[in-house]
């Protein structure tokens, strides 16, 4: 129970900047424009489809969509979970979009995924979870069809799930590494585990003495998992992980107990996440809850912002990066954010507290 517990505290303000803007002259801060996303509920995660159509989710049973770059977001609440918490939230269009919840109560069954195929008029649960052990944390997807939800460990395995047609999902428990004692991952803004191209993914995990990253690069079918320098511990680990090709990733987190808020750190790897280097530590306190790379192309339009990242760390701020890490910015004023992403180096989202939403442009 100590980790339910713990995903909900609060840490310190933020600390200044390791380098400030006026320093680095040629580098232009984003532009911030509150948006109205019609709830007072809690943001947690936050997925933009492209530019135009964006969804985020939240505390009780809330999404929200917006169709229009986030001039407007429609608020809802699914039917059936006004209970629970949405913490990850993924989409495909204006009409097609997951949620995973999970609940407070101590009820397995309050971890569920749902589906909507017109918009959020009606949603489907597909799945529901049985295993008293079970803590499901975050999802990703390749496509539309296929993707993998994530759990803490239960009983030395992570009961893992994949979906291969969109509509069912199979237990991949057998195809994980086997668990360290107390390994888990942090639901903080179901970005603990990400996808990139057709087969590959990551997953983040703390709690035990090292904090790890496992890796697929075949869809799910094979795992390895290799060791990260972040801190890790019963309130520590890695939080949120990111991969801009199938080579050059960032992974951040921290620690949630108060009294040692000084551990906010993100590494880089650029073999696929089998070895990481720790970065220039960031500008934020306590634990970092979401990352996303402004442009993951790494040509076009993203090839400026391919290196650039921004990170938020709830209520020990937020920061951004222009080189993966080596040089930070604090984001003045920006904090109580649980999540952040992108869909283009202009269009990008950062949500939080009592409904929240930021829209970030580069």
């Amino acid at each position: 129970m100590l980790k339910r517990s713990l995903t909900v505290l609060l840490v310190p303000a933020f600390a200044s900047a390791v380098l400030s803007a006026p320093e680095l002259s040629p580098i232009h801060q984003p532009t911030l424009t509150p948006q109205n996303s019609g709830t007072t509920n809690g943001l947690i995660a936050v997925w933009p489809v492209n530019p135009q159509v964006v969804w985020a989710s939240g505390r009780d049973g809330t999404f929200t969509v917006t169709t229009d770059g986030g001039q407007t977001w429609r608020a809802g609440v699914v039917p059936g979970a006004e209970a629970l918490q949405f913490r990850d939230v993924q989409a495909f269009s204006a009409s097609v979009a997951y949620l995973l919840s999970i609940g407070v109560s101590g009820d397995p069954t309050d971890f569920r995924i749902y589906k909507t195929e017109d918009g959020g008029a009606t949603w489907t649960i597909q799945f529901e979870n049985q295993n008293p052990n079970a803590f499901y944390d975050g999802f990703a997807f390749w496509t539309p069809h296929r993707g993998i939800a994530h759990s803490d460990s239960a009983n030395g395995v992570f009961p893992d799930l994949r979906t291969t047609d969109g509509t069912t999902w199979q237990d991949i428990s057998k195809n994980m590494p086997p668990a360290l004692p107390g390994e888990f991952s942090f639901a903080s803004s179901g970005t603990c585990v990400t996808t990139q191209g057709g087969r590959n993914a990551w997953i983040a995990t703390g709690g035990a003495t090292v904090a790890r990253v496992l890796v697929t690069r075949d869809g799910g079918d094979n795992w390895n998992a290799y060791n990260t320098p972040l801190v890790s511990s019963l309130s520590a680990g890695a939080f949120t992980v990111d991969f801009r090709n199938p080579f050059d990733g960032i992974v951040g987190g921290g620690d949630l107990d108060p009294a040692d808020p000084n551990n906010a750190r993100t590494a880089t790897s650029n073999d696929g996440g089998q070895t990481w280097t720790l970065t220039n530590p960031p500008p934020v306190t306590g634990a970092i809850f979401g990352l996303s790379y402004v442009g993951k192309t790494g040509g076009g339009a993203g090839h400026h912002h391919g290196r650039a990242v921004v990170i938020t760390a709830n209520d020990g701020g937020a920061a951004w990066t222009p080189d993966e890490g080596n040089t930070w910015f604090t984001l003045p004023g920006v904090s109580g954010y649980w999540a952040v992403a992108f869909a283009s180096p202009k269009a990008g989202w950062l949500v939080g507290t009592e409904g929240r939403i930021l829209k970030i442009s580069f």
